[in-house]
């Protein structure tokens, strides 16, 4: 059995209803995820999550119809003891066979049992009926037809007890004349502030000394810059949370991407440390 801090939670139902978004929200929670294990192996996998209980605490596994085995199982109704006491919750994910059919439609891929049975329609309906017995013995089932995946997410972070972990925030500093960083999803240019590149004895620093950071300390403007930024994030960072992000990156951009960009960065990460858990610091091209 396994430690009561430890685990284990098993993610099926139809293809297409959204697993793959279910199991990415549990991932993001935490939980060390595997897409379609073999049913036969997940109490072999019990008994090494078990004996990796100080490496991982919680683990989430995807079963479905894309593994014949655990097809074979559902249909002899022989799921096994093991399956049913090494896990501590099933989760079933489910759409309307319309709604599957519209999204195999638009993004054009094959389903799991096409193999087997000539149409679509056919194939998503014997899978309803190969599933049966699993979703019966679900703690949840969550219909997904009318749920976008940021609902979906939540529905999954819900379920499983989860508390809102919040999003990890990314500062990083670049300089313009290397181009802004694509992934940034906030860009901030500090090219309007003083630059230090033209006093002659601290050129050769950076943000991150000391002689820096004083002469930008004692340009108001600089801190004013400072102050808006963080008003900035920190009064749109609980609509990205409402919203299931997982990260947010903010970029500062000066000329060079070494004095102005550096130092504001690292002012924002110091004063967000304080009241975010998970924050990071980059400058790309210091």
């Amino acid at each position: 059995m396994l430690d009561k801090q430890q685990k284990i939670i098993v993610v099926s139902g139809l293809s297409g209803a959204g697993k793959s978004v279910a199991l990415q929200s549990l991932e993001d929670m935490g939980f060390y995820c595997i897409d379609n294990l073999p049913l036969t192996l997940l109490p072999e996998f019990a008994r090494q999550f078990e004996a990796t209980s100080k490496q991982f605490k919680q683990a989430a596994v995807s079963i479905d119809s894309r593994n014949l085995d655990f097809l074979s199982a559902l249909q002899a109704q022989d799921l096994g003891t093991d399956f049913l006491s090494e896990i501590d919750q099933l989760i079933f994910i489910e759409a309307q066979p319309e709604t599957l059919i519209r999204r195999y439609s638009e993004t054009r891929r094959k389903h799991p049992l096409s193999g087997l049975i000539s149409t679509l329609t056919q194939s998503i309906k014997q899978e309803i009926s190969l599933l049966e017995p699993l979703r019966q013995r679900a703690s949840q089932v969550i219909d997904t037809s009318q749920l976008t995946p940021h609902e979906l997410r939540e529905q999954v972070r819900l379920s499983v007890g989860k508390t809102q972990q919040g999003v990890m925030l990314a500062f990083e500093s670049f300089g313009f004349k290397h181009g802004p960083p694509s992934h940034a999803d906030f860009i901030f240019d500090v090219r309007c502030l003083p630059n230090p590149y033209w006093e002659e004895d601290i050129r050769h620093l950076n943000g991150t000394d000391e002689d820096i950071i004083k002469f930008l300390e004692s340009k108001p403007k600089v801190i004013e810059m400072c102050d808006d930024i963080e008003a900035f994030v920190a009064k749109w960072l609980p609509a990205f949370e409402a919203d299931n992000r997982s990260y947010l990156t903010i970029a500062v951009g000066c000329t060079g991407g070494r004095h102005r960009s550096v130092y504001t960065v690292s002012q924002l990460a110091n004063r967000f440390k304080q009241v975010v858990k998970n924050v990071q610091v980059q400058h790309r091209d210091l």
